[in-house]
């Protein structure tokens, strides 16, 4: 079904307020984050890591979001938001749930998370909590590791207020001359490179900066050190790059980042106990207004959680889990099972090390391969992925990799992977003018036995990531279907070359026709309720933004079109409003692993068309990104993308869901019962064929 073009959609006006706000629709899903941590049947160890990943989103909203709204604001360029919103409405909206969030993390952490882990033997201690043998053991510390990479910066006529450099954590500190009796301001970084907390004794640790207070007069030798707060600054990190100038991408990308560090404070943590005086001071110098002030119960920063929650203590965590082999037969060829039937993967459940990464080095050492092209948008460190393109390419092999450098705080690490795949002979792409290339799809060109040459390509909703792909929940496809081919070296040639191609057999690509495409299918399923044949649209993303397909959903529910729509973060679409959506259900999903995949099912008269790929319904995705969605034509993987659907829609699974207001309410059993954990049902599933069997 290529669409349904003699299908006028409903002209009739849809009300103005029918959108809910973006901003704080984001931070509702952290939200629910903060939820789990505040779960007291999960695993201790999982909460503390909820906490660490609430800490950190907050700041990448910060960096982005919240920055990029201010940038807009003072350059005059904001306009009024979907939701019907003036700029300074959403910002002031968005610092007052900020502000909730953030007391109630602390409170979570101090009131609830903390004295869990002193029942376990695990302590997280101010300095004068700790005994006196772990400050001596921490003073020897402070002296060998610590003293000397210590700067301290005081402010006076001949040294200027110094810079605060983003997500550092300072020390503000006042001393008193003795002989003068004057007071002076001087600031002391936290060294980052060391642990956001030390070990004091095992499994008793204290924050650095209790470590470095706690030894100020070392620094400011014959002063008094009268007070010291720990404060900490967000800036603005969003990339400003002009793609046009002669340079060349790769150079200007290096120079914006180098200019990163200096973008405007957005926000100024500090510790609840911070007299005025010191609080005054910061914020004169750093530009500060009342609103940008978070104070919270110390420790600041708690996304160094991270390192307690990766403790050895699996006693305190989720169980073991072990991925499934079965996908693909480890004693035969990858090619010829591919060959045999298109092969659907979800991961983490099935192993992404071998299916996806096999694939890629196989094809760099089978003789046979004559050429492997990849886009790279995210991979690890050490990545197998990288290291297996370069064997291809210094064997002979022709290898093509299109590089994102725009990856938003990847770009160094893909600016570095850039300059080495190039070295090895592979040739590199850095993608269009203006477009982030975020699909994700792996070519490989193969020459058979009979001699004639066949394309295997993997297209997947999840980066080229091996350690993510662990935590991560995404499914691909390896196929080696002529028409999947076709189109996939069709969209590369789009990628490296002039090619102009908008239309494909089996994809659906943006931005030319990945949103007309499924506007086209939600109208059809339209056309199809009317004539009397099933009609259903059920959609699985991270966010839901895009106000053209959020506009369609709302014509289909209108028409009496049921709609599922499971979302991980952002939704700015209204459910359950009377005459407009009163069809639509939206639920949301969160636990162990992060609910990644794109899925788009449309019942198409008793014959469901089912995608997926990469693209979320946001702006960026439809318009200012080169994505991509491959439609699944076999039954029995389509009819399990569907089952998995229904079964995260249930009321009897555990999950979140939206109302017309924007509250998410989180799924109660009922009494004597309990909820279906679906991730948790997905590791018992593959577990027991691949471990217990």
């Amino acid at each position: 079904m290529t669409g349904n073009p003699g299908h006028v959609p409903s002209t009739e006006a849809l009300p103005d307020d029918r959108f809910l706000d973006r901003e704080e629709s984001w931070l509702r899903f952290n939200q629910r984050v903060l939820e789990l941590a505040e779960d007291p049947d999960l695993p201790l160890l999982e909460r503390v890591r909820f906490l660490s990943i609430f800490s950190s989103n907050l700041d990448e909203f910060f960096m982005v979001r919240v920055a990029g709204l201010a940038r807009r604001m003072a350059t005059g360029l904001a306009v009024q938001s979907a939701s019907g919103r003036q700029p300074r409405e959403v910002l002031a909206r968005t610092g007052v749930v900020a502000h909730e969030l953030m007391q109630r993390h602390a409170a979570c952490f101090r009131k609830e998370v903390l004295p869990a882990l002193d029942e376990e033997g695990i302590d997280i201690l101010r300095w004068d909590e700790l005994a006196e043998t772990e400050q001596e053991r921490l003073r020897r510390l402070f002296r060998d590791r610590i003293y000397p990479v210590l700067t301290p910066l005081v402010v006076d006529s001949a040294h200027p207020f110094p810079y605060i450099s983003g997500l550092s954590l300072n020390l503000a500190v006042i001393v008193r001359d003795p002989e003068t009796d004057a007071t002076m301001f001087a600031r002391v970084k936290v060294p980052p490179l060391l642990p956001r907390f030390i070990e004091a004794s095992p499994d008793r640790f204290t924050p650095l900066e209790d470590v470095i207070a706690a030894h100020l007069g070392q620094l400011f030798v014959g002063m008094e050190v009268v007070e010291h707060h720990a404060f900490r600054v967000t800036r603005n990190q969003d990339l400003e790059i002009d793609e046009d100038i002669s340079e060349g991408l790769l150079q200007a990308l290096e120079r914006e980042l180098l200019r990163r560090r200096f973008g405007p404070v957005v926000r100024l943590e500090v510790e609840e106990s911070i007299s005025e005086g010191v609080l005054d001071l910061l914020t004169s110098e750093l530009g500060v207004e009342e609103g940008q002030i978070y104070r919270v119960v110390g420790p600041l920063d708690l996304g160094g959680l991270a390192a307690i929650a990766d403790l050895d203590r699996p006693e305190l965590k989720y169980p073991p889990f072990v991925p499934s082999k079965e996908a693909l037969p480890e004693d035969a060829s990858i090619f010829s099972a591919i060959r045999e039937r298109d092969v659907l993967v979800h991961h983490p459940y099935d192993s992404f090390t071998t299916t996806v990464q096999r694939l890629i080095e196989d094809a760099a050492t089978d003789p046979h391969v004559l050429a492997i092209k990849q886009t790279l948008y995210r991979t690890s460190g050490d990545s197998p992925i990288v290291d297996a393109l370069m064997s291809a390419a210094e064997a002979g092999k022709q290898v093509v990799v299109v590089v994102e450098l725009k990856a938003r705080f990847d770009e160094r690490a893909n600016i570095a992977w850039a300059r080495k795949l190039e070295t090895a002979g592979c040739h590199v792409v850095y993608g269009f003018v203006g477009l982030k290339t975020h699909c994700k799809l792996a070519l490989i060109v193969r020459q058979e036995s009979e001699g004639h040459l066949r394309r295997y390509c993997h297209i997947g909703t999840g980066n080229y990531h091996p350690k993510t792909a662990r935590l991560y929940e995404d499914f691909g496809l390896l196929t080696a279907n002529p028409e999947v081919g076709e189109d996939v070296s069709a969209l590369f040639n789009h990628l490296t070359g002039y090619s102009r191609q908008s239309s494909y057999h089996r994809l659906l690509v943006a931005p030319n026709s990945l949103r007309s495409g499924l506007v086209q299918r939600i109208e059809h399923e339209i056309d199809n309720h009317r004539a009397g044949h099933p009609a259903r649209v059920r959609i699985k993303c991270n966010s839901l933004v895009d106000e053209v397909v959020i506009d369609a959903l709302y014509r289909a529910s209108r028409a009496g079109v049921p709609v599922d729509v499971w979302v991980r973060g952002i939704c700015a679409l209204r459910p359950g409003v009377p005459g407009l959506s009163d069809t639509i259900r939206v639920r949301s999903v969160l636990g162990r692993f992060l609910e990644h995949s794109r899925v788009f099912a449309f019942e198409n008269g008793g014959e469901p068309e089912v995608w997926i790929g990469s693209a979320d319904l946001m702006h960026r995705n439809l318009d200012r990104r080169v994505e991509a969605l491959v439609t699944v034509t076999d039954r029995a993987q389509r009819d399990g993308l569907l089952s998995l659907m229904d079964r995260a829609m249930d009321e009897d699974t555990h999950a979140w869901a939206l109302d017309a207001e924007g509250t998410w309410t989180r799924g109660r059993a009922r009494p004597g019962e309990a909820l279906l954990d679906i991730q948790t049902h997905l590791v018992k599933t593959r577990r027991w064929r691949t471990v217990d069997a």
